[in-house]
């Protein structure tokens, strides 16, 4: 096995999108919830190791030879908990996750996907149940959670709209896949004037640094810094 140089979750989600990281039919389907994930998106921002993650290249001539999976983004506790296969042709090289399958699909649907789990109060064939959610992460203060810094979330639509109405100044929940547009600081600064997170008549000064710092980090954290390490397994 060779150590590989590191990539960003950036390029890594543009290499899942283009199904240049697929998954081996060995693998285990996805099983983390949401706070496995949120959890996972805490430790990221506050600078823990994440593992290091093993691949298997798996040259353009021999892809047809196996059975693979794309990564799942869009996941549903009862209609979508399965990998569709993966449509590749022979033109090119890919990379098979042996190891680290949980973290790059959970990186995957916090920053491009969804996740929807059954609500208590309803029939599991209701479709009410199970409410798209999305992560946020609020850029106003720390989290309650002891388990938590950051208060990163999945949310649904009504959930959002809840606290635009009961709690303005105490949330302003930036949806996390909005970071993969940014190009370059200029753009969290923007964001922030845009939406008024700089106005002291509405917000306190802890507010407004809490909100830039945090926004500065997760661009950093996630487009730029190369956080994920990687042995490679050569072909057979």
């Amino acid at each position: 096995m060779a150590y590989e140089k590191p990539i960003t979750v950036k390029e890594a989600i543009t290499s899942i999108q283009n199904q240049e990281f697929i998954l081996p039919a060995i693998q285990r389907e996805f099983v983390w919830n949401t706070r496995q994930i949120e959890l996972l998106f805490d430790s990221i921002l506050r600078d823990y190791p994440i593992s290091t993650f093993l691949f298997w290249k798996v040259k353009a001539e021999d892809v047809e030879k196996f059975k693979f999976y794309r990564f799942l983004s869009f996941y549903h506790q009862r209609d979508k908990k399965h990998n569709d296969p993966a449509e590749l042709s022979g033109e090119k090289d890919r990379y098979a996750i042996l190891d680290g399958q949980q973290r790059l699909t959970s990186l995957y649907i916090g920053l491009k996907g969804s996740y929807a789990y059954k609500l208590n109060r309803y029939n599991w064939k209701s479709d009410h149940a199970f409410p798209k959610r999305q992560l946020y992460i609020n850029l106003m203060k720390e989290s309650d959670d002891t388990d938590l810094h950051y208060d990163l979330r999945f949310l649904s639509e009504d959930e959002l709209i809840a606290f635009q109405e009961n709690h303005s100044k105490k949330f302003h929940w930036f949806k996390m896949n909005r970071i993969l547009e940014f190009e370059d600081f200029p753009d969290i600064f923007k964001y922030i004037s845009d939406h008024g997170l700089m106005d002291t008549s509405r917000f306190s000064h802890d507010q407004t640094k809490f909100a830039s710092d945090t926004l500065s980090k997760i661009f950093q954290y996630f487009n730029q810094k190369e956080l994920i390490n990687f042995y490679r397994r050569s072909p057979a």
